[in-house]
């Protein structure tokens, strides 16, 4: 009996798989009769997202020229399914390359799965911290037969979009996990402290972690903390014996990640590990998609003394609820004082959340318990205010993967809050000093930051495609459901 219980889970995952498998199948006859409809939704696909745009014509080359006529499912036959429905744009063809990159790994993990050990249900059910005890008496390793792959290109260019309808097609029933970069460290760090006293916690950490996913997929891969730099190395050498296999995206190259930052001799070791086991792929597009969305209607605000006016937006997104001031629980047993906040919305001064010792931690506890975020008084940020404006990156970052609403004002446009910010190239482009009092006085307010000068132009995309409407409709698109789904579970439990 206790044998027929438990093969339910892998007999339910078995039909669902089988169900999704004749989907793919029915998608790729019904492209054939569709495609002769396709020029009747023209109109329709200009309403698509922009930074999902890719050219059809090259899109179906490069789906017969990846595996032929026989592919069945994959990101290459999914884009072409959304583009033929209408719901893709025609555009960039730099994002082809990278879709055949992704359908080629899909190909080679479905080939291998097996031996990759995917299957959740297959996978050994022993406790991860009982297998590293197992594993010192005889060591073991393993390493995946099919390498990863890191897509590292401008901000803008469909990284993360590309990446998630990557996993989005990936069989129901394998060990895989999509998360952000941010989000990842702080479950290493969580799981550090829970394995305190250990030998190498790492290694245990690094066990748990490949027995809940065997795919990792990390987004916005960025290091600019010495202490997750010293972890990486370690951490990344555990879990590709454990035979993970990474799929990341970041702004960078890997060779440019961490530059500049404190004991990186150390970390170096990481970089040549990370090349030895992923596919490295540049997305070349010079075209920055999310700021070609409709600019200018949200709730970006520029000027002085706007307080009052902000305010008053702010009470009528809150509505019949009345604000008050309290504390959340964030993570990790930490709290975080909010000034004023009800039905969603939290309201903060700049200073509040970004010049004080606050992190990612602190953000993604806050935007779990709130879709809106009213911000007043955000600085123009230069030298004088460096760890602030590292903060308002690490802000921006973790509520754009929320898909969080940011109501603010500014004293500059998104381009202007870091003009004063440049990297080392740019600096030693920027054209001789004058002696002028005046010009002293602007160079000594210049932030000369690697970090920073590459994030600033994520972060200025971000604060663009959030102000747009756009962004602010798919916005209220998610609230409404949230709001539909909690109102059909109250009725539940009223009816029980």
């Amino acid at each position: 009996m206790r044998a027929f219980v438990q093969s339910i889970p892998r007999v339910r995952s078995a039909y669902r798989c089988h169900e999704q498998m004749n989907l793919y199948g029915s998608i790729r006859r019904q492209t054939r009769a569709a495609a002769d409809r396709s020029s009747q939704n023209a109109d329709l696909y200009k309403q698509g997202h922009p930074s999902c745009m890719i050219r059809t014509a090259s899109f179906a080359d490069a789906a017969r020229a990846t595996n032929g006529e026989v592919n069945r499912a994959g990101p290459l036959v999914e884009y072409e399914r959304r583009i033929v429905a209408g719901e893709l744009l025609d555009g960039d063809s730099f994002q082809v390359g990278t879709l055949r990159e992704l359908q080629r790994l899909y190909d080679e993990l479905v080939e291998n799965a097996h031996s990759c050990k995917l299957d959740k249900y297959a996978a050994s059910e022993k406790a991860s911290r009982s297998r590293w005890l197992w594993s010192r008496l005889i060591p073991q390793s393993f390493y995946s037969p099919v390498n990863g792959l890191y897509l590292y290109g401008g901000v803008g260019t469909g990284k993360t979009m590309l990446m998630d309808l990557f996993f989005n097609q990936l069989p129901c029933n394998w060990r895989k996990k999509r998360i952000h970069f941010h989000d990842f460290m702080l479950n290493v760090h969580s799981r550090l402290r829970k394995h305190q006293g250990v030998s190498d916690p790492l290694e245990v950490v690094a066990g748990e972690i490949s027995d809940e996913s065997i795919l990792l997929c990390l987004d916005e891969f960025m290091v600019t903390d010495v202490a997750d730099a010293l972890i990486l190395n370690r951490l990344f050498k555990h879990l590709f014996n454990n035979g993970t296999i990474l799929v990341s995206t970041s702004n960078r190259a890997p060779d440019n990640l961490y530059e500049g930052g404190l004991q990186r001799d150390l970390f170096l070791p990481f970089i040549a590990t990370l090349k030895e086991r992923s596919v490295v792929r540049e997305i070349g597009s010079s075209v920055d998609y999310r700021k070609l969305t409709s600019a200018e209607e949200g709730f970006y605000f520029v000027g002085e003394n706007l307080y009052g006016f902000l305010k008053q937006k702010f009470l009528q997104l809150v509505g019949d609820h009345r604000p008050y001031s309290h504390y959340v629980e964030v993570v990790m047993g930490r709290t975080l004082h909010v000034s004023m906040g009800a039905n969603g919305c939290a309201y903060f001064p700049f200073d509040e959340l970004c010049d004080r010792p606050l992190g990612a931690a602190d953000y993604f506890g806050l935007f779990k318990k709130f879709h809106t975020l009213a911000l007043d008084g955000i600085p123009v940020l230069g030298l004088h205010n460096k760890t602030a404006a590292y903060r308002f990156v690490t802000l921006v970052d973790v509520m754009y993967e929320n898909k969080a609403r940011l109501l603010c004002t500014a004293e500059a446009n998104p381009v202007g809050l870091f003009e004063r910010i440049v990297t080392i190239a740019d600096a030693q482009k920027m054209g001789p000093r004058t002696s002028s009092r005046s010009r002293k006085s602007e160079d000594s307010f210049i932030c000369v930051d690697n970090e920073l000068g590459f994030a600033k132009d994520r972060t200025i995309s971000r604060l663009t495609e959030m102000n747009s409407r756009e962004y602010l409709e798919h916005h209220a698109q998610m609230i409404s459901g949230i709001r539909q789904s909690d109102g059909e579970n109250k009725q539940e439990f009223v009816q029980a």
